[in-house]
């Protein structure tokens, strides 16, 4: 499997956004810094905030686009093209609606799932649906005409500990799977479970 090169966590951007359930990627990138002395600064060429960290002595992208959601695929090829990276060598942390809070789940390849950030970054990557995913649990309204409003909405303080939770474990395979060891990365993450 290819090696990590970039980590792109999907957001909408601005403060009234910050804590609404679709911007779960974001929050992975912002647990990622925590601690650092890396923080996201605004990169006009890459259309959003970039840092560059190192993971288990590999060099690493990050990116939070600062497009709204439905235009995210812009921002992630700008910084493809400028560095050089494939599909294959980008992990895009994103809310996941069929997943619990307190589940994140790696998944390789398949389709948009209906979600708007992850259909345009396979149309802007030319169709490639081959990067992979980090999917953070957000869980579902129940019904397909809330769900508009369930994801730009903020989720309660229990909701929102299990989400946490979930990144935390996140965290700790990421180094896994920057030296591309995948099936290690998805074992230990997919056996974990902070759910409500």
């Amino acid at each position: 499997m290819s090696q990590l090169k970039a980590i792109i966590g999907l957001a909408n951007p601005g403060s009234d956004y910050e804590a609404t359930r679709h911007n779960a990627g974001a929050w992975l990138l912002d647990a990622l810094l925590q601690g650092t002395d890396q923080s996201l600064r605004p990169e006009k060429k890459f259309l959003g905030r970039y840092a560059r960290i190192r993971i288990a002595d590999q060099e690493l992208h990050l990116l939070e686009p600062t497009t709204f959601m439905n235009r995210s695929g812009s921002a992630i090829s700008a910084m493809c093209q400028f560095f050089k990276l494939t599909p294959e060598q980008l992990l895009i942390a994103h809310d996941e609606l069929d997943l619990p809070p307190g589940i994140a789940r790696y998944k390789t390849g398949g389709g948009h799932g209906g979600h708007n950030g992850l259909r345009d970054t396979i149309s802007a990557l030319g169709g490639n649906k081959g990067f992979h995913r980090l999917r953070i649990g957000i869980g579902h309204p129940g019904d397909a005409r809330l769900v508009t409003n369930y994801v730009l909405g903020r989720p309660g303080k229990a909701e929102r500990h299990a989400i946490d939770d979930a990144i935390a474990e996140c965290l700790a395979t990421l180094p896994l799977a920057a030296e591309g060891n995948w099936a290690k990365a998805m074992h230990r993450l997919h056996s974990f479970s902070s759910a409500q």
